[in-house]
């Protein structure tokens, strides 16, 4: 069992789970309902797939879930936070270990269409990570249809969930402090001198992370109880970036203990 702090539509919520595995497993299953809830009020639903240890354990336990049949994969578009600027199928991409750990199975056995998952370009495709930024900005604009709620000049998607790791510097997405990134424009960025190898990324922005309906920061580790605690306490964004990833409607934080810098909640 987690435990959590209260919270309404609009206001930051904090799960703590016992460790890494059960949140993984939290997660994934919290992320199907989400899904399943969004689909009996309206279509397509757009996710915002993350990368990391957390993020792709997260992944595979949704693949092993028994509620996968019940979502209608033929309305879900994928897109994700971020990528490391390397060649397609390379290991280290976010693309290829979601592909590995999930997207394959959904395509191929539950009714995902291939023209839904919308990886993020590298040099495979374009030549610079500005192009690749250029390349998927278009893209995310070519769906955004024109939503309601969508903010005045920036054409993404309604990100229904958008899910975030945290590094323990407390980055997101590939926007670091102290970086050039934080002050991007727009939907995306292309990131050069990443902190974290390899130093090319493309990324959104805070003004793409923030227009999504829900966002949710997945962090496990001792290593990143420091920065999770200068977030929730809306420390600045130049030096604790995830304190500027919050969603429109809510921003769930979904932690182990040891992330949450206390004891288990078992």
């Amino acid at each position: 069992m987690g435990r959590s702090t209260d919270a309404t539509p609009g206001v930051r919520l904090v799960v703590v789970h016992p460790d890494k595995q059960v949140l993984a497993q939290a997660a994934a299953a919290r992320l199907l309902t989400r899904v399943l809830d969004v689909q009996s009020v309206r279509s397509p639903v757009h996710v915002v797939l993350t990368g990391g240890s957390v993020g792709i354990a997260t992944l595979a336990a949704v693949a092993g879930s028994p509620l996968v049949p019940a979502v209608d994969w033929s309305s879900v578009h994928l897109w994700w936070g971020d990528e490391r600027f390397l060649p397609d199928g390379d290991p280290d991409r976010n693309e290829t270990q979601a592909r590995t750990a999930l997207l394959d199975g959904l395509v191929a056995e539950h009714g995902l269409p291939e023209a839904n998952v919308h990886p993020m370009p590298g040099p495979t495709s374009v030549a610079t990570p500005e192009e690749g930024a250029a390349a998927y900005a278009a893209l995310l604009r070519a769906h955004a249809g024109g939503q309601d709620d969508e903010p005045e000049g920036l054409a993404v998607p309604a990100f229904d969930v958008l899910l975030l790791g945290m590094g323990p510097d407390g980055h997101v997405a590939s926007l670091f402090p102290g970086h050039d990134g934080l002050a991007a424009q727009g939907a995306t960025t292309g990131v050069h001198g990443s902190p974290k190898p390899p130093p090319e990324r493309v990324s959104l922005t805070f003004d793409a992370i923030r227009s999504a309906r829900e966002v949710w920061i997945v962090a496990a580790g001792a290593e990143k109880a420091e920065q999770v605690a200068a977030a929730l306490a809306d420390g600045p964004v130049t030096e604790v970036p995830a304190a500027g990833a919050v969603g429109q409607a809510r921003t769930l934080w979904l932690l182990d203990a040891e992330a949450a810098g206390g004891p288990s909640p078992r």
